[in-house]
């Protein structure tokens, strides 16, 4: 967030930012650090499903949506990852 000089301009990026894709694709979604860079935000997307391969998609796809309302919202993304874990069932 190139444009951002205060807590408030980081807020009018990241508030409308986690409410689209929490309510977009019902999956919770924090801010995981600290507010000491005005400029940066690191969010953290968690979802649940029976179905491994349901989950990768939806996680591609709430990616690619966070990548459209970031260009339209004057922001960037500098770095993504998805980690999975594994169900229980699945170890027996």
């Amino acid at each position: 967030m190139e444009h951002a000089q205060s807590l408030k301009d980081r807020r009018q990026v990241v508030r409308p930012l986690k409410d689209k894709i929490r309510h977009g694709f019902n999956v919770s979604i924090a801010e995981l650090d600290d507010a000491s860079l005005w400029n940066r935000a690191t969010l953290g997307v968690v979802a649940i499903s029976s179905s491994g391969a349901y989950l990768s998609g939806q996680l591609r796809e709430v990616e690619a949506a966070v990548r459209r309302l970031c260009a339209g919202l004057g922001c960037e993304i500098l770095d993504s990852f998805m980690e999975g874990d594994i169900s229980l069932d699945d170890m027996k």
